[in-house]
């Protein structure tokens, strides 16, 4: 069974789960401070989260519902709580590493911490509608 043929397998039977406190739910942005100023700059680190790609899927890691918490402190520390579609992702070791030099590179970040979680698990359900409809999940 190939990875596209499990992720259909996976998200068809299961029902909804509720999600973590931190957690994303169906694909939507993690939850957010009042607006203020500093707005544009999550903005900007969603943005560069964009630009990130999973390794084995054709989606980025913030649609694909990879990123669980994203805080960004005044000072521009940026700490970001994330997971990968499978405990035993091959990228497990660096792709947190790639996560922080793309999120550094956005003006205004000082550092970026990546802490990986696997609690609770990613499953489908966790996509935005678009990167299901990308991965041809439906529900």
């Amino acid at each position: 069974m190939n990875l596209f043929a499990w992720l259909r397998h996976a998200a068809a039977p299961s029902p909804p789960e509720s999600p973590a406190p931190y957690a994303c739910g169906s694909g939507a942005a993690p939850a957010a401070a009042a607006p203020g100023p500093d707005d544009d700059l999550r903005e900007r680190v969603i943005a560069a989260l964009r630009t990130v790609y999973d390794p084995e899927l054709p989606v980025n890691i913030y649609d694909l519902g990879l990123i669980y918490d994203l805080a960004i402190d005044p000072q521009g520390e940026v700490d970001i709580r994330m997971t990968l579609t499978a405990p035993g992702c091959p990228v497990a070791q660096t792709f947190p590493a790639q996560v922080a030099r793309a999120v550094e590179a956005v003006e205004g970040v000082r550092v970026c911490r990546v802490e990986l979680t696997w609690d609770p698990p990613w499953t489908p359900a966790r996509a935005s509608e678009a990167a299901r409809l990308q991965l041809g999940l439906f529900y």
